[in-house]
């Protein structure tokens, strides 16, 4: 499987340690009351010092600019979100991102990592597992919460053995959740002819000729 670590940049624009050593954490999400309990959860650990809070992309891009934290909590359910995680990378190098989400698709999950994220929480997990997602992004290190993880390595394996390409594989996951052709082509942004061909060439690579048999496959390697 290959390594999705991220390596230190050369660019002056890195971020440094807090006081003490602390590691520096810009929270961005919509909701005042969620900010409130990451902020009061991390600000109870040792070394981690959360220097701004943010209530838009706006308002990240320019704390993560200024502030140049270590990590970036980023709330994956604001409008946007996941296409500025790769600007963010591109104009702070030094600032991993740790996402929040609802979503537990890996596929989701692999897009997230894809446009430059470090680390993949649930937002049900975040008391359990945000911590140790900041620590983790800190180091330069991977991090995915146990509920995904396991399908997420099984979707990268698909990939790895070439069986279905990403895009497929996200087309595959919204066919078995009971998604039209219309209906995905309007979620993905693509054309009605453009989700037909990806059909074509799924049902092509593995065999099958129903949409029972994809649901089962897609059961089956827990991409739903």
């Amino acid at each position: 499987m290959p390594s999705y670590l991220h390596l230190a940049s050369t660019s002056s624009a890195v971020a440094t340690p807090g006081l003490g050593g602390a590691i520096k954490v810009v929270l961005a999400d919509d909701h005042a009351s969620v900010r409130r309990s990451l902020r009061t959860l991390l600000d109870a650990e040792e070394g981690v010092e959360v220097i701004a809070e943010a209530s838009d992309l706006a308002a990240a891009r320019e704390s993560v600019s200024g502030d140049l934290p270590q990590v970036l909590v980023l709330d994956l359910e604001m409008p946007n979100s996941l296409p500025t995680i790769g600007r963010l990378r591109a104009s702070s190098p030094g600032t991993e991102i740790v996402v929040l989400t609802m979503d537990e698709s890996p596929v989701f999950a692999q897009r997230a990592i894809n446009a430059g994220a470090l680390g993949f929480v649930l937002k049900h997990k975040a008391d359990a597992e945000l911590l140790v997602a900041v620590r983790a992004a800190a180091r330069g290190e991977e991090y995915v919460s146990p509920a995904v993880a396991n399908r997420l390595e099984r979707l990268r394996n698909a990939i790895g053995e070439g069986s279905l390409s990403p895009r497929e594989l996200e087309v595959l996951r919204l066919i078995a959740l009971g998604y039209t052709s219309a209906e995905i082509a309007t979620q993905l942004r693509l054309s009605r002819r453009t989700i037909d061909s990806h059909r074509a060439r799924i049902h092509r690579k593995l065999g099958l000729t129903t949409r029972a048999q994809l649901v089962r496959y897609a059961l089956s390697g827990q991409l739903i």
